[in-house]
C-alpha cells in the first residue's frame, strides 16, 4: 500500500492533485488506513498514472470523469472509450501540426535575420513605412 505522499513522489505529481483527482470521484474505490488516511494500491497506482497521461493528452476532467465511467462499465464501452481516445489523438496530431509551423515560422524568421546580419541580403520591414 501507497501513501499518497509516495504516490506523488512516484509520479512526480503534486499532492494537490492528487487529492483534487480523489475528491472529483477520478481515483475509484479509495482505500483508508487506520487512521483514515488514503493509502493506494498497485492497480491504483497504475490508474493514477493513466490519469496523468489523459492529462497531458489534453482530457479536461469531465473528459477523464465520461472515461473513467466507461472504463467501470467493462469491456462493452471498449469500442467508445477507442473512439475517445482517436478523437483526442487526432487534435493532439492537429496541435503538433501548429506547433510545427510554428517552429518553421521561427527558423525562416532567424534565417532572414542571420543574412541581414552578415550583410547578404537587405532588411526590409513591413511594420516601417518608407517613401518609394
Amino acid at each position: 500500500m501507497y501513501t499518497m505522499m509516495q504516490v506523488c513522489r512516484e509520479l512526480d505529481m503534486t499532492y494537490q492533485t492528487l487529492k483534487y483527482y480523489c475528491n472529483e470521484g477520478l481515483v475509484p474505490n479509495v482505500k483508508r488506513d487506520s487512521n483514515n488516511r488514503r493509502v493506494f494500491d498497485e492497480k491504483d497506482v497504475k490508474w493514477i498514472r493513466d490519469l496523468t497521461c489523459l492529462k497531458k493528452c489534453d482530457m479536461s476532467i469531465l473528459e477523464m470523469k465520461e472515461y473513467l465511467e466507461l472504463c467501470l462499465q467493462g469491456e462493452c464501452t471498449i469500442l467508445q472509450r477507442k473512439e475517445m481516445l482517436t478523437k483526442k489523438r487526432e487534435a493532439l496530431l492537429d496541435t503538433i501540426k501548429e506547433l510545427e509551423d510554428s517552429v518553421a515560422y521561427i527558423d525562416w524568421k532567424q534565417n532572414f535575420y542571420d543574412e541581414v546580419l552578415s550583410g547578404t541580403r537587405p532588411y526590409i520591414s513591413n511594420l516601417i513605412r518608407t517613401e518609394e
